[in-house]
């Protein structure tokens, strides 16, 4: 028997924003039309899970209801820890796909496996010859990047930096001193609720004259991108909405 295929299928970045964008905003109809022709699923929650498929629903119809479609969730500690170590096992999970039928593996917003669990299913398919094909959709981090204005031929994306606000200090002089003295930008998130503490940080304890990006909601209708030296930062603070996710940078 041919084995299905694992598709990666990218959601929009509104997750959990109080306004959502028409889904063919923010993603090609072809990505569209092919989750649409998918009845198995690998996810991080069933209910959001399901809530995106009754909006691609809308634009392109589903090959099975909703209450037929097959949805399993990634173990909730792979959502905690993480799943690039090697540590899961995902091959269980991809039974379907050895039976013939293809896959789709979705994240709460964006790319599955960028900034976000998945990896080890994307992994676990290649062990088991089954074919990878990622769709075409938004991916926040190149997103702010490329609207940053700082160096996108040398980046690098390092994730949350640590709540604790000392241990936090120490990681933004840490990463300010690799991105001044190579050049590299560096790429971070924060959960919503704490994007105004992260911004604090960021121009109380950077030096003046490095270049701090902020992009808010992107490819939301309230999306905004603000890139300047600290010191301008430091000048006119603007508050950061608590309820849009937003990405980071620091560069030259």
């Amino acid at each position: 028997m041919t084995p299905g295929k694992l598709y990666l299928v990218p959601a929009p970045l509104d997750f959990g924003c109080d306004v959502q964008a028409p889904l063919q905003d923010a993603l090609p109809l072809g990505t569209l039309q092919t989750a649409a022709g998918i009845t198995h699923w690998i996810c991080e929650n069933a209910k959001s899970a399901r809530a995106y498929l009754k909006r691609i629903d809308t634009v392109a119809p589903l090959a099975a209801p909703l209450q037929a479609q097959q949805i399993q969730e990634l173990p909730r500690e792979v959502h905690k820890k993480g799943d690039h170590a090697g540590q899961f096992d995902a091959k269980p999970l991809l039974k379907a796909a050895l039976e013939g039928h293809d896959i789709g593996l979705l994240s709460e917003a964006g790319m599955p496996a960028v900034a976000d669990p998945g990896s080890s299913v994307a992994r676990a398919a290649h062990e088991l010859g089954i074919a990878v094909v990622p769709l075409t959709g938004p991916v926040s981090l190149l997103l702010a990047l490329a609207a940053s204005g700082l160096n996108g031929q040398n980046f690098a994306f390092v994730g949350y930096l640590p709540q604790d606000a000392d241990a936090r200090n120490q990681r933004i002089r840490e990463l300010e001193t690799l991105a001044l003295r190579t050049g590299q930008t560096q790429l971070f998130i924060e959960t919503p609720y704490r994007n105004t503490a992260m911004l604090q940080a960021l121009t109380q304890t950077l030096q003046h004259n490095t270049r701090l990006s902020v992009a808010r909601g992107l490819t939301l209708p309230t999306a905004s991108v603000r890139s300047d030296t600290v010191k301008a930062w430091r000048a006119k603070t603007i508050a950061v909405d608590e309820r849009l996710p937003a990405v980071f940078a620091i560069g030259r």
